[in-house]
């Protein structure tokens, strides 16, 4: 931006004062309508001709000044607009992955949830073949088997917490 306003200032500047222009090997000033050699005014002593071709020497000078800054000014334009499309890619990137993220824990937490549920049917079905094995076999005492039930009835509502934490996931 500081380039493009210094580029700004020195063609203008350049506009209002003096040109010095180099025709056929020998430098001119130009200021105005009136021509310089050597600090001397020599408009007088110049062919119509010879002034037109120094003016018109001078008037592409400032052409091409006034093209440049065009460009440069279209160039820093061009940057910001990239700037500010790398800025919106950058916002998406970092949304897209803050939404991967989530999902990534979402899935983590569903899974968690499988495998807990998992584990305890395994767990129940585990104990209630114990239980039933040794209720044939006879091997209970009555306060066992009140103790087996109870076990039985935490392992039950372990299954069933499972399943509700895996229906929310």
């Amino acid at each position: 931006m500081k380039l493009i306003i210094l580029v700004l200032f020195l063609g203008c500047g350049l506009l209002g004062y003096s040109q010095e222009v180099k025709h056929e090997g020998i430098t001119y000033e130009i200021k105005g309508t009136s021509v310089f050699k050597e600090g001397r005014d020599i408009t007088s002593t110049l062919s119509v001709e010879k002034q037109k071709e120094l003016i018109s020497i001078v008037e592409k000078n400032k052409r091409s000044a006034q093209k440049a800054a065009e460009s440069i000014k279209k160039a820093g334009k061009e940057r910001k607009s990239i700037e500010r499309a790398l800025k919106k890619a950058e916002k998406a990137q970092n949304a897209a992955e803050k939404e991967q993220k989530r999902a990534e824990k979402q899935l983590k937490r569903k899974q968690d949830a499988h495998d807990n549920f998992e584990e305890a049917t395994k767990r129940l079905a585990k104990n209630q073949a114990k239980y039933e094995k040794l209720k044939r076999k006879g091997k209970l005492s009555p306060n066992d088997e009140k103790k087996w039930l109870e076990k039985l009835k935490d392992y039950q509502e372990d299954v069933e917490q499972a399943k509700k934490k895996l229906s929310k996931s």
